[in-house]
């Protein structure tokens, strides 16, 4: 009878592996959502720069008792111009808005909002990406609803549209208002 090699069963064993974590990663509650490890915890703090010509914010903001959001964009992030509107959107609403523009060149910020309109109540700039880091972005745009204590309710990962607002951020704005 032939002998059965051990290196004969890792090509099954880890193919069986491959197909347990394809599986688990397909049928989890939203293969879509990144989970974050800050939501329920207090904001970190910002370490920013100004924005020439804004009003800058910094971590007694984010603790000021009223429920906000933090968004991070940059100039040349095509989801963050797709998403402007939507920002606009609920600027206009009165739901208070703080910007954090990220690795960028201040002139192409300014640009940008030039162009588009400025959604934002504050905003602050995040040059070298420390604050990004603090706060667990991976890339722009991200959304923080903050609750008026500074807890971090939800991260939102992407660009906002109309079917996000009302699927994720307004259940968000109600919950961090509670």
């Amino acid at each position: 009878m032939a002998k059965v090699s051990p290196l004969m069963l890792a090509p099954p064993l880890i193919f069986g592996a491959f197909v347990l974590l394809a599986a688990v990663g397909m049928f989890r509650e939203d293969p879509q959502s990144l989970p974050s490890a800050r939501e329920g915890q207090p904001a970190p703090a910002l370490v920013m720069t100004e924005f020439p010509g804004a009003p800058g914010f910094d971590d007694a903001t984010l603790r000021d008792g009223e429920v906000k959001l933090v968004n991070f964009w940059a100039s040349w992030c095509a989801p963050c111009r797709a998403e402007h509107p939507s920002l606009e959107k609920l600027a206009a609403e009165g739901i208070p808005i703080y910007g954090v523009n990220y690795k960028d060149k201040v002139e192409n910020a300014q640009g940008f909002l030039d162009e588009l309109g400025n959604p934002f109540r504050a905003l602050g700039r995040d040059e070298q990406g420390r604050t990004g880091l603090d706060w667990g972005v991976y890339g722009v745009p991200e959304t923080y609803v903050i609750k008026g204590d500074g807890t971090i309710v939800l991260r939102f990962a992407g660009p906002i549209t109309s079917r996000v607002i009302d699927s994720t951020i307004r259940p968000a704005l109600e919950k961090a208002a509670q």
